[in-house]
């Protein structure tokens, strides 16, 4: 169990420090393979580097793990930030990126602190063209549990995590090993030129198996143009059924130049980078030597193209690390099918630097308010939000007589989901229908609004105050269907049109919204007004706003 008096203490390790830096508390330290400094109580796997990737952990014992990682991956730097008490992460990320032998910066983030810090990072990266990809913990209830109790970050909410990502230009990936092949391909390439490319081996089961395990990624196996067609023609003969990704066969096994050829002729300008995948015998109980006509035409084809190209093994742990350190000197080398095609889809993910600042929530404590929901819509209407004409009532008589236009919608206040509650009634065009749905819901008081009939579909619109990120904006599927669809995506407040636009892109719902087999599309203009208009009000009353939601 943690000390109750930790913090305390830590306290008073900053004061008595002063002005002289501290490295944690709670960390191993750090290793520079550059400069061959080190300050690591323990074991490690690093070897001098004259250039590589700098990476960051808030794990200590992670980041022992990476040193003694078999991937042929250059590791310039390792710093483990343990409690960040006096510099945070993106503090030493600074200093590690300014340094040019520094390829590519990985960050394994418990939680963020000092948001204005991460932005200028980003702005550095950005204006060094140098990628950052990060792996954040917090999606599950029990990794956010587990990141409080053991560094005292504020975890917040997942949404916002990712959005504050996106928005810094950072791709976000799941897992440790695909963090590591993603740096080693930002490594060699600095990041790839589009979501396009293509498979080639001597299986199909292999080329069905990339295609699959591609199915739900950005990313894209374009068919093969005429140049590749007529190229791979000469190399493999009549026999191969051409395509993308590609099964070559063994027709031409054991032929160097062959392959070579072959390999080289899947490349092209259009492709972003081609990958060869090859699993290797275990050299304990095997002879390795009927691959190395492989390795020489990987090789080989680097040199003569001007293209990526990766070697894929599409079992992590058969391909020895020999052998990669050998591919590395201009072929990518890939250990695991699944890792390389999640590090090609962050590579390929170029995340513009949002120039605005973040709007930051106040720290101070309060007592919010819960606006009626005639206040809410009278609120945000007056930045700009269009509202039926509505009328807010006391009694079941009043009701009848409120003076909206017919038809009309009676909801009760008081409740969040109305349909469950009976709370709501529809489509009403006379004060008698009006009077028996307001006796029966038995509210203190209704809202009587004019009934919007015609429309497209319902999106929500949300902000929320996100205390460890800002304030994150949500757009999604709404009314009936928020719950049932899962179907939103988040920005940070400020966002730019444009964002909010390209956002509304990625929804399910956004079929529907362009017109779905031929149904009317929505005014995607008026959409886009209506949100920044919300977004303009949490702007303007961003002191004590906990949240704004519109759900139709």
């Amino acid at each position: 169990m943690e000390d109750a008096t930790g913090s305390d203490r830590q306290k008073a390790l900053v004061t008595a420090a002063g002005g002289m830096p501290i490295l944690g508390p709670n960390c191993y330290g750090f290793i520079n393979a550059l400069d061959n400094a080190c300050v690591w109580p323990d074991q490690h796997g690093l070897q001098p580097q004259t250039s590589g990737v700098a990476i960051l952990t808030q794990s200590s014992n992670m980041g022992v793990n990476i040193t003694m990682a078999a991937r042929a991956l250059p590791v310039a730097a390792i710093v483990c930030v343990g409690n960040q008490a006096q510099i945070g992460m993106a503090d030493i990320a600074r200093v590690l990126i300014a340094d040019e032998r520094i390829t590519a910066l990985g960050l394994h983030i418990e939680g963020f602190a000092n948001l204005r810090t991460w932005e200028a990072l980003a702005q550095e990266a950005a204006h060094r063209g140098l990628r950052i990809v990060a792996l954040k913990v917090g999606k599950s209830e029990a990794a956010r549990t587990a990141t409080v109790s053991h560094t005292a970050s504020l975890a917040g909410g997942d949404a916002g995590a990712s959005a504050l990502l996106a928005r810094l230009g950072i791709a976000r990936v799941g897992d440790l090993p695909t963090l590591l092949e993603t740096l080693k391909l930002l490594h060699h390439c600095g990041g790839l030129s589009s979501n396009r490319i293509a498979t080639i081996s001597c299986s199909g089961g292999e080329a069905s198996l990339s295609a699959d395990m591609a199915h739900d990624m950005e990313l894209e196996f374009p068919p093969l143009n005429a140049r590749q067609k007529t190229s791979l023609r000469k190399a493999l003969g009549p026999m191969v059924a051409l395509a993308n990704p590609l099964d070559y066969q063994t027709c031409i096994w054991r032929d160097t130049a062959a392959i070579a050829r072959a390999f080289s002729a899947m490349v092209d300008p259009e492709i972003a980078m081609t990958l060869l995948l090859v699993d290797f015998p275990r050299v304990d109980r095997c002879d390795p030597a009927d691959r190395e006509c492989i390795i020489e035409a990987a090789i080989a084809t680097h040199g003569r193209t001007d293209g990526v190209v990766g070697m894929v093994a599409t079992l992590p742990e058969t391909m020895p690390e020999t052998i990669a350190e050998r591919l590395a000197a201009g072929v990518v080398p890939f250990l695991g099918l699944h890792e390389a095609l999640q590090a090609a889809e962050a590579a390929a993910l170029v995340l513009p630097v949002a120039d605005d600042p973040l709007l930051l929530p106040n720290a101070r404590a309060h007592t919010p308010r819960l606006l009626t929901e005639a206040e809410a819509k009278r609120a945000v209407a007056a930045h700009g939000v269009d509202i039926p004409c509505a009328a807010r009532i006391v009694s079941v008589n009043a009701a009848a007589e409120a003076g909206v236009p017919f038809p009309v919608v009676l909801e009760a206040e008081g409740f969040a989901h109305k349909t469950e509650a009976g709370a709501i009634a529809f489509n009403l065009t006379t004060a008698e229908e009006i009077r028996t749905a307001a006796e029966a819901m038995e509210a203190p008081a209704c809202l009587v609004e004019e009934m919007i009939a015609g429309t497209v579909a319902e999106l929500l619109v949300g902000v929320v105050k996100d205390p460890a990120h800002g304030f994150v904006l949500t757009l999604g599927a709404g009314g009936i269907l928020t719950e049932l669809m899962q179907d939103r995506a988040s920005l940070l407040v400020p966002a730019t049109a444009d964002s909010v636009r390209k956002i509304l892109g990625k929804l399910r719902v956004a079929k529907i919204l362009l017109g779905y087999r031929g149904a009317p599309p929505a005014n995607l203009n008026a959409i886009v007004t209506a949100i920044m208009a919300v977004q303009k009000y949490v702007l303007k009353h961003a002191e004590g706003l906990e949240g704004v939601e519109v759900n139709p």
